[in-house]
């Protein structure tokens, strides 16, 4: 099928948060929720990576007016231990508890080499590696996030019920001071929840092994995909992925299973998503090595797209970014 092309325009990263912040306050979110949230999708969508981007406001915008997530929502942060932080997001969206979170887990990665994070009651946080980022650029930490939400959209190695989400996994490492990181961000789904969403809008046929229709047959039709379930991304070996984000996000968090969660995108309760974040401290000298393999992967010609997505956030916070006009119109009347 043809793909029209709509025009676009470009606005700066500032216009374009206000634009966000502006949008999620109308929807009732706080000025402290709606500020927080805005960075993660406005950075996500001038990375590129445009499905948890802009588009990503009509969510929580319908989510907050629907009650799946608490716009006035209070997150506690708790003093677990000097090495684990933990995080009740009161069913709000999750980025305003891990902002007020962040500087104990930093502090207590640089002092004691390791700490942790974990939230729950929490709604689904879309860009999973602009937390991994925040600590690697803002703390020069290495940072693993992992997240689970519900609906489960996707089975266990072998199993046919859905019992995991699209379960993403996201890494960065510091390069250099000043300099963007080396950020992973990816789900353990053949793709995203939001790429094959993007696939049945534009009537686009999905590659063949990314999903089942409802009945549980293979097939390459988007919006079948979505009411059947999404396949992990390498048989087993992606299975065991979600596995791993799911026992470490909905597990150790305390969060709800993805199988048990209720969905992100109707009803009126919260899915009680939860979040995992882990920091650590590089060693000394690591900054340098570091720089040297990357140099040494890049002059045989390798692609190493974690630090294209910094570029581009970079280029985007001093020149702005391309936004597709209609969506721009949408964004605007919504706030």
């Amino acid at each position: 099928m043809h793909q029209v092309t709509t025009p676009a325009i470009t606005v700066s990263f500032n216009e374009a948060l206000a634009a966000v912040v502006a949008a999620l306050k109308s929807a009732g979110a706080s000025p402290e929720h709606a500020a927080a949230t805005g960075r993660a999708l406005v950075t996500a969508e001038a990375e590129g990576n445009r499905g948890v981007g802009l588009k990503h406001v009509f969510t929580y915008a319908a989510a907050i007016e629907a009650g799946r997530a608490r716009g006035d929502a209070v997150p506690v942060v708790e003093e677990v231990t000097e090495a684990v932080t933990g995080v009740d997001a009161a069913e709000g969206l999750p980025h305003l508890g891990v902002e007020r979170a962040l500087p104990r887990l930093a502090e207590g990665a640089e002092r004691l080499g390791v700490a942790m994070l974990t939230l729950s009651n929490g709604y689904p946080c879309g860009a999973l590696g602009y937390f991994a980022r925040q600590l690697a650029e803002g703390h020069g930490l290495a940072a693993l996030v992992a997240a689970n939400a519900g609906p489960a959209v996707m089975p266990a190695s072998g199993g046919r019920a859905k019992v995991f989400c699209t379960n993403p996994l996201a890494f960065a490492v510091p390069v250099d001071i000043g300099a963007p990181a080396l950020v992973i961000d990816q789900a353990s789904s053949s793709a995203s929840l939001a790429k094959v969403r993007a696939y049945a809008e534009a009537g686009r046929e999905l590659p063949e092994g990314w999903a089942l229709d409802p009945a549980g047959h293979p097939t390459t039709d988007a919006r079948a995909a979505l009411a059947g379930s999404l396949l992990p991304f390498g048989g087993a070996r992606g299975a065991n992925i979600a596995l791993m984000v799911e026992l470490l996000a909905a597990g150790l968090a305390g969060a709800n299973w993805s199988k048990d969660a209720p969905a992100f995108n109707k009803g009126d309760r919260s899915p009680g998503a939860g979040l995992f974040i882990l920091a650590i401290s590089p060693r000394a000298g690591f900054h340098a090595r570091l720089q040297d393999w990357i140099a040494d992967l890049q002059s045989d010609g390798a692609y190493l797209p974690g630090l294209a997505k910094g570029e581009a956030l970079d280029h985007a916070r001093h020149r702005g970014f391309a936004v597709d006009a209609e969506l721009w119109t949408k964004l605007k009347a919504l706030g």
